[in-house]
């Protein structure tokens, strides 16, 4: 019974804490996700502004003189009128990167909103107070003419706003519609409360009950903007998560203020309140500089991706036409540097491409196109495309399969691809004599892909290591190039697609098979 009294009598202060760090926090989030947008910054004004207009509407009726009472109402005036300019000035600006404010805005809106703000400081709008309620009861003022200009433009700026996002709303298309639309509706909602409750029931019906809550009508906007920001992936989600999180924390937080039962419990508490927002702010920042950099990183990759692999793609595709006498006949020295080069551009190509996989990767960007493929088939184009690698350093490369058979599985044909390629790669690099052997076997109801190679062979002892992120084996005597991530990268592409794969070896010295397993499909 105590603790629902309690709730009860502090739900006015519990409504304005929550209002006030989720509106803050979310202002903050799209301000710091791009400060050059023009509507993140009038979202952040706007928050702003709100939290400010909150703490005033509930300072407005918890002074104990007529006087204090009298410059609340009026200081609560004053940040109304800001806010409803903020109000509009969001609306107008929604969904643009970069707005110049016509003339109108600047020389007349501006001027207007700033002359009625100061105009609610003075006696014209509420010249006196005409009887002082209890504390935590509001207190009706004495009206004067100025309240007219104040409501003409405070509700005007606001009637505006929902005509402008509406009209934008209607003009929009696809996806910035959906956007608007939500956008629309919470920015609605929180108006028609505003106006019935702080409006109409205390001016028509002298019911002045619920303008302590106004703080709680601005949460339709928040809920519609975070479920705007969700549904559309406007942010990171790790982000949107931290940011949830931050705010879930900070209300507790703030709980703990209005559950304090001494002086001493509510300085401790404000303290930690104030350290856990912005201990919020922080992490959400930090998040967001994350993301800010993955992004950059993203980008490098997509460079590195085209920029880079299209002059190597174009001078293997020169060295190929004179391998194959597509350009006549050359000196045996210059095929052997043609091939050279083939042989070096794939080593460049598959570097690059380990280090674009693990980068995306970490980057969660890894997706996998999963369908039936024929396994036969893969391992013959790979054994095709390796051939010339293996006899420019006197090795063999055989595939062995039953050509009359199809070797279905399910899977990403092309991260399959990559594997296999990669390991063939490795052995050619890791075996001085003789060759390598790609053969598709049935084992059981499984469907195995076996690369043999009559190679340096793996210790014991780093059998276990082998698919971990950097390990190489021998690669010091061998492969001075390696970057220990293939392996790595192939048994996290093969494993996400419900396969298994490992390596077998007899010791240094000799040789190594890795081995694929799919279900058979």
């Amino acid at each position: 019974m105590y603790i629902s009294e309690l709730v009860s009598g502090n739900f006015d202060l519990l409504s304005v804490g929550v209002a006030i760090t989720g509106i803050a926090l979310l202002g903050i989030l799209i301000y710091l996700n791009n400060r050059q947008s023009a509507t993140n910054r009038a979202f952040f004004f706007f928050a702003i502004l709100t939290a400010i207009w909150g703490v005033s509407n509930y300072l407005e009726y918890r002074f104990t003189t007529i006087d204090a009472t009298l410059w609340a109402l009026r200081f609560h005036l004053f940040i109304s009128v800001f806010h409803a300019y903020a109000f509009f000035t969001l609306a107008y600006v929604f969904q643009l990167p970069a707005i110049v404010f016509p003339k109108w805005y600047r020389f007349v809106l501006t001027p207007v909103v700033v002359l009625t703000a100061l105009l609610t400081l003075t006696p014209a709008v509420f010249p006196s107070i005409q009887a002082l309620a209890p504390v935590g009861q509001v207190t009706r003022a004495t009206p004067a003419p100025g309240i007219l200009i104040f409501m003409l433009v405070a509700f005007g700026l606001l009637l505006s706003a929902l005509i402008v996002l509406g009209v934008k709303t209607y003009r929009a298309q696809g996806l910035e519609r959906r956007q608007s639309l939500s956008i629309l509706m919470g920015m609605a909602c929180t108006a028609v409360l505003l106006l019935v409750f702080n409006v109409v029931l205390p001016n028509v019906f002298s019911n002045l009950s619920f303008i302590p809550l106004a703080a709680l009508f601005t949460l339709p906007f928040v809920a519609f903007t975070s479920y705007t920001i969700y549904r559309h992936h406007l942010l990171n989600l790790r982000v949107a998560t931290t940011a949830f999180l931050g705010f879930m924390v900070t209300v507790f937080s703030f709980v703990n203020i209005i559950f304090a039962s001494d002086w001493s419990a509510i300085v401790i508490n404000v303290t930690a309140f104030v350290i856990v927002l912005l201990g919020s702010i922080k992490i959400v920042r930090d998040t967001l500089a994350l993301q800010i950099v993955n992004e950059e990183r993203s980008e490098f990759m997509s460079f590195a991706s085209h920029e880079i692999r299209n002059p190597i793609t174009a001078m293997r595709g020169y060295a190929s036409l004179i391998t194959d006498g597509t350009t006549g006949d050359v000196p045996a020295t210059t095929k052997d540097v043609a091939q050279k080069i083939l042989v070096q551009g794939n080593d460049v190509l598959n570097l690059i491409a380990q280090y674009l996989s693990k980068s995306k990767m970490e980057l969660g960007q890894i997706s996998y196109a999963k369908a039936p493929f024929d396994m036969g088939a893969l391992v013959e184009s790979i054994a095709s495309g390796y051939k010339p690698h293996a006899e420019q350093k006197g090795l063999y490369l055989h595939s062995e399969l039953d050509a009359s058979q199809k070797y279905m599985v399910v899977g990403d044909e092309g991260k399959v691809k990559e594997v296999i390629g990669n390991i063939v790669d490795n052995s050619l690099k890791y075996t001085k004599t003789s060759g390598i052997t790609i053969s598709v076997e049935r084992h059981g109801v499984s469907i195995r892909a076996v690369v043999s190679d009559t190679g340096v062979g793996i210790p014991p002892e780093t059998l276990p290591q082998l698919f971990k992120k950097f390990s190489r084996a021998d690669a010091q005597k061998v492969n001075l190039l390696g970057t220990g991530i293939g392996l790595y990268l192939a048994k996290t592409f093969i494993e996400a697609q419900g396969a298994h794969i490992w390596a077998e070896s007899e010791g240094t010295d000799k040789g190594s098979r890795f081995l694929i397993e799919f279900p058979a499909a």
